[in-house]
C-alpha cells in the first residue's frame, strides 16, 4: 500500500471553504431536519473513506489494479449490501416493477439505461481518482452538489435560504481555490 501524504496547508484552507456549507445549513435552511444532516454528513464520511482506499488501490504498484477491475471487484460487494437493504425498504419492489413493465415496456429500457449511466459515472470517478487523487473526486463531488442544487432551484423551483446560498456560493469559491492552488502545486 501507498503512503497517505498530507496535503498542504492552502489545499486544507480550500477544502474548508468545499466543506463550508455543510455548517453554514445548520438551522437556516427551510427544510433542515437533524437526523437527515447527521446521514449526509456520515454518507459524506463513507464516501471520502472509499475514495481514498480505491485512491490507495488504484496507484499501488503492488495491487495492479485498473478501474475497471476495481470496479467488478466492488459491484458484488455493493450488489450484496444493497440488494437486502432494497428489498426490506421497498415493499414489493419486484412486483411493482415487474406490473409497471407489463404496463409500459419502456420502463425496462429507462432501467437499462439508468444502469447504463450508473456504471459509467462509477467508471468515471475511478478514472478520475486515478489519474488526479481521491482529495479532487471529492472536491468535484462537492462541487456537483452545489450544480445539483443550483439546477433544482431553477428547475424545481425548491425553496433555499439565504444561509443555503451563502453555503452553496462558499462551495463554489472553495472549488474555484482548490483548483488555483491544485494548478499552482503542478507547477
Amino acid at each position: 500500500m501507498s503512503a497517505i501524504k498530507s496535503p498542504p496547508t492552502s489545499k486544507l484552507f480550500t477544502l474548508g471553504l468545499v466543506s463550508a456549507w455543510y455548517s453554514s445549513n445548520i438551522g437556516g435552511e427551510p427544510s433542515f431536519n437533524l437526523f437527515g444532516f447527521i446521514i449526509c454528513v456520515g454518507a459524506t464520511a463513507a464516501r471520502a473513506l472509499k475514495t481514498v482506499v480505491q485512491g490507495m488501490l488504484l496507484s499501488s504498484e503492488s495491487e495492479k489494479l485498473n478501474s475497471k477491475n476495481l470496479f467488478l471487484y466492488m459491484a458484488p460487494i455493493a450488489v450484496i449490501l444493497l440488494l437486502p437493504a432494497t428489498m426490506y425498504m421497498e415493499e414489493n419492489v419486484v412486483g411493482i416493477t415487474m406490473a409497471l413493465a407489463r404496463q409500459d415496456f419502456r420502463i425496462v429500457w429507462l432501467l437499462i439505461f439508468n444502469s447504463s449511466l450508473a456504471y459509467f459515472v462509477n467508471l468515471t470517478n475511478f478514472l478520475v481518482t486515478k489519474h488526479t487523487s481521491a482529495l479532487t473526486l471529492q472536491v468535484l463531488g462537492n462541487a456537483k452538489g452545489a450544480v445539483a442544487v443550483v439546477v433544482s432551484i431553477l428547475i424545481l423551483r425548491n425553496p433555499v435560504s439565504v444561509t443555503g446560498m451563502a453555503g452553496y456560493t462558499l462551495t463554489v469559491i472553495g472549488v474555484i481555490l482548490y483548483g488555483e492552488v491544485k494548478k499552482r502545486s503542478a507547477k
